[in-house]
């Protein structure tokens, strides 16, 4: 039988060293696998170095949370026992996974990125600031409250947590959230232009995108204009910034959005130039992807719309050839009713004129 190769199965084989070229030939590799693959032959980067913390657990077997919430007001104690409890412990090591997945798939580059869980009524563990998320350890973590206070940790929480804050605040189904720098969303984002939709069935269940306009990372102001957008969006572009998305589930499923996004933007980068307008989905296989989305629990801001409001792709200029009905079609005119309007018309007509 042929082995199939996942994207974490091939990061496994790049962080501890192993020779690519290892991979059988008739090995079957998933396609986020391959895209790395590719990647990793084409600009090879060295590898993670392998740390001494375990992988995070199974979702079966983690900690549970303890049985006392703490909050902001807990005694300085119990907030230290929480910080290095098992149950914070196994979340340090999934936000390590995941900034090592965005370092290893080029989502950021330098110290930049950030990574949030929400882990009390008023309290969030960050990732550090100056730290590369490609060499992240669990004993590098804050704890903060939701004013952004650092209340536990060795080093700096990060600059940008007041955005991921203002988002948990807004948004009370946030449980983690993903900042980093994808490069093709990121081109939307400083383009200025939404990506289109009614494309790709992924894009549609798992991504509802939108656009917060510029200022400077770190600032309150910033973290209000995305906050803004969280009520019906989980993944927000950050005009001339990057990208940040939230889950109601996991970090790990905050982190798949900016995948999908980032695979959407490059997919639509290379679909253009193949000179042919872009097709989209008929309002119906729409329809069909948005209750899919809202059996999962998703937020979008389509819900309810008629089937000739899906679809809004004026920002993106190569061209869509839509597949939704023109208008006329769609309202089903009478023809009665038109030769009514017309007699009326003329009649209205006729007695100007002889006015």
């Amino acid at each position: 039988m042929k082995k199939v190769y996942s994207l974490r199965d091939v990061e496994e084989m790049i962080r501890r060293g192993e020779d690519l070229k290892a991979i059988p030939g008739d090995a079957i590799l998933t396609p986020s696998a391959r895209d790395l693959l590719r990647e990793q032959i084409d600009h090879p980067r060295p590898a993670t170095p392998l740390r001494s913390a375990q992988a995070p657990l199974p979702t079966d077997v983690r900690p549970s949370p303890p049985a006392r919430p703490q909050t902001s007001k807990s005694p300085r104690a119990e907030l230290d026992a929480f910080f290095n409890s098992p149950y914070c412990h196994d979340l340090k090591q999934q936000m390590c996974e995941v900034g090592h997945r965005l370092w290893q798939r080029e989502y950021v580059d330098g110290n930049g990125g950030n990574i949030a869980i929400r882990v009390g009524e008023d309290l969030a563990l960050c990732t550090p600031t100056l730290v590369s998320k490609g060499s992240l350890k669990p004993e590098d973590m804050c704890l903060v409250d939701f004013e952004g206070a650092q209340l536990c940790g060795t080093k700096k929480r990060t600059s940008e947590i007041l955005m991921h804050l203002q988002m948990m605040k807004r948004q009370p189904l946030d449980v983690a959230s993903v900042h980093c720098h994808p490069p093709y969303a990121t081109a939307f984002a400083v383009a200025g232009v939404e990506p289109p939709t009614c494309m790709i069935p992924e894009y549609e269940v798992f991504c509802a995108v939108a656009i917060a306009p510029y200022r400077t990372p770190g600032s309150p102001e910033m973290g209000r204009l995305v906050a803004d957008l969280v009520d019906k969006h989980n993944t927000i572009l950050m005009a001339n910034h990057g990208v940040v998305a939230w889950s109601h589930n996991s970090v790990e499923e905050a982190y798949w959005r900016i995948e999908i996004i980032e695979a959407y933007c490059r997919t639509l980068t290379v679909a253009v130039q193949l000179g042919k307008p872009l097709n989209t989905f008929t309002p119906g296989q729409l329809q069909d992807l948005l209750k899919i989305k809202q059996n999962l629990g998703f937020v979008d801001p389509r819900y309810g719309l008629k089937e000739c409001e899906l679809c809004n792709n004026d920002e993106w200029r190569p061209g869509v050839t839509c597949q939704i009905p023109a208008r006329e079609t769609m309202l089903g005119l009478d023809p009665e009713a038109e030769e009514l309007v017309q007699a009326v018309t003329d009649q209205i007509v006729a007695r100007l004129k002889n006015d």
